[in-house]
């Protein structure tokens, strides 16, 4: 458990603001919810004194903040290999392979990239979700941007929101797409079945969604695209692949079951057949560094299945080429 200490004078700028705002300037290392939990405790003197997150300042006091960084996950440390692509003192960057569980939750308790992390980074226990900023589905491989630090982890987390980081994923999906567009529709909670997100109005629970596609390649009955997300629901390329029409390949929750094209080879048939998750990839990830302000670029080159699965598809058009 680490103790911290910092110390700081008030600007005269502050004089008639609320504590708990000039805080969040003062010390922007911090989300403004911890340090309101740090002076509700006592842990934030003002002049010597606690004080109210909702006290008036005057400027010019003295604020000093000694807290001690408890433990914030109580998963355990478990080895398992992570392929790091980039790590520094205040982020890494992990390109998690299909199959692995995000973060603990119902059904898996143990066995996921937290608990790699953990393992790998002991010091990430500090850090709420162990550095984790965004998700991906089990089923989906591909770059993760992951917090070491507590100022990284609050900038991320802003960088995020207002759409900083660049997020770039290749899918498969059904059908022939002849361009690209952009699905502009708020997700929520299904309204039928808790497993599930669905299009939902921002007065239903709703929240702002958009998702920029263009089409890569074009069979017979399939397109490959690459979707770019400005903003981060769960589950959105697949919610809203399927809201236009065109499901992601393999996708158990969102698609329409297995549909084969007329005439195809047996190597498509068997591909399709075997390919039993989502075909997404979440191939580039690009941000400036939160601290150093570094441009950084990522790439994750395709994982074998999707390959394998295009490359029948390409050799399906072959034999059966798409009539425009």
């Amino acid at each position: 458990m680490r103790t911290l200490r910092h110390e700081a004078t008030v600007p005269l700028t502050a004089a008639g603001r609320r504590f708990d705002q000039s805080l969040a300037e003062m010390f922007p290392d911090y989300s403004r919810s911890r340090l309101t939990a740090w002076v509700k405790e006592g842990k934030v003197l003002l002049d010597g004194a606690p004080v109210a997150p909702r006290h008036l300042l005057r400027g010019g006091e003295t604020v000093v903040l000694e807290a001690e960084l408890a433990p914030e996950v109580d998963a355990q440390p478990e080895d398992i290999a992570l392929n790091i692509v980039h790590e520094d003192d205040d982020l890494m960057v992990v390109d998690k392979p299909v199959g692995l569980v995000v973060h603990p939750g119902a059904g898996n308790p143990a066995g996921t990239m937290l608990n790699a992390l953990l393992h790998h980074a002991p010091s990430l226990a500090e850090l709420p979700r162990a550095g984790i900023v965004h998700r991906l589905d089990k089923d989906t491989a591909g770059l993760m941007v992951v917090a070491k630090s507590i100022a990284a982890q609050t900038a991320l987390v802003g960088m995020l929101s207002r759409h900083d980081v660049h997020r770039q994923y290749e899918a498969v999906v059904l059908g022939t797409m002849v361009a690209g567009g952009t699905v502009d529709e708020a997700i929520g909670r299904h309204q039928h079945d808790r497993l599930k997100q669905g299009v939902r109005d921002v007065e239903m629970g709703g929240k702002e969604a958009v998702t920029h596609y263009r089409v890569r390649e074009r069979f017979r009955a399939h397109s490959v695209i690459q979707c770019n997300l400005e903003t981060g629901r769960t589950h959105q390329i697949r919610v809203h692949m399927a809201h236009i029409g065109h499901p992601l390949v393999g996708d158990q929750l969102y698609g329409n079951g297995l549909r084969l094209p007329r005439g195809a080879s047996q190597e498509l048939i068997d591909a399709l057949r075997g390919f039993r998750r989502q075909a997404l990839h979440a191939e580039k990830l690009a941000f400036e560094h939160p601290i150093t302000g570094e441009y950084l670029e990522f790439n994750s080159p395709r994982p074998a299945d999707q390959e394998e699965l295009i490359e029948a598809l390409r050799a399906d058009t072959v034999l059966n080429p798409i009539e425009d």
